[in-house]
């Protein structure tokens, strides 16, 4: 390897390519221990930036193996150092934790909940066929899913969308038709 380098052996394109192979070889587990163990935070892509830097230099190398090490370690440390600058600059990075987190909207059923009063809903709500009255009663009151309401009203999945759709629709309608009569 050093004797590559010494006897101008980067001139071929050949024989550089060659001499970085074994330099590469050589230092790259090391480069990367130091800088994983130096908290790099992608040690991986740090070590190919120092090779990178390194390749086009190699034939400016003076004093042999113990000189090539030094100028690979010198590259690896400044890559570091900036790696460390970058983090220190780049905001923290903190889970996400919904429980700490104050800014909450109220859910629209809450809100609708704020603004009629139980025997308004009720009223509405005679408003609907019974098989309507009772695919909302069974999918918003007792919170079940399109197929456990099917099952226990002897539908199809399908039929039971069908009619939670044609019931919320006709709800609106009655809904805006009360606000617009509102004084």
């Amino acid at each position: 390897m050093t004797d590559a380098l010494t006897d101008g052996g980067l001139e071929d394109q050949t024989a550089g390519t060659a001499v970085f192979s074994v330099v590469y070889r050589t230092y790259a587990s090391q480069v990367l221990g130091y800088l994983a163990a130096r908290g790099v935070e992608d040690p991986e892509a740090a070590m190919q930036e120092v090779f990178l830097s390194v390749l086009p230099r190699l034939d400016t190398v003076h004093g042999g193996a113990a000189g090539l090490r030094t100028f690979i370690f010198s590259v690896a440390h400044a890559r570091m150092v900036d790696d460390h600058r970058r983090q220190s600059r780049t905001p923290a990075k903190l889970p996400f934790e919904p429980e700490l987190d104050g800014r909450e909207d109220s859910s629209a059923e809450a809100e609708a909940l704020e603004r009629i009063s139980p025997s308004e809903v009720l009223h509405l709500l005679d408003g609907l066929p019974q098989d309507q009255r009772e695919v909302l009663a069974l999918r918003l009151v007792a919170g079940h899913t399109v197929e456990q309401a099917a099952e226990s009203m002897g539908k199809s999945a399908g039929a039971v969308k069908q009619l939670q759709r044609r019931a919320l629709a006709k709800l609106r309608d009655l809904a805006a038709v009360k606000e617009y009569l509102r004084p």
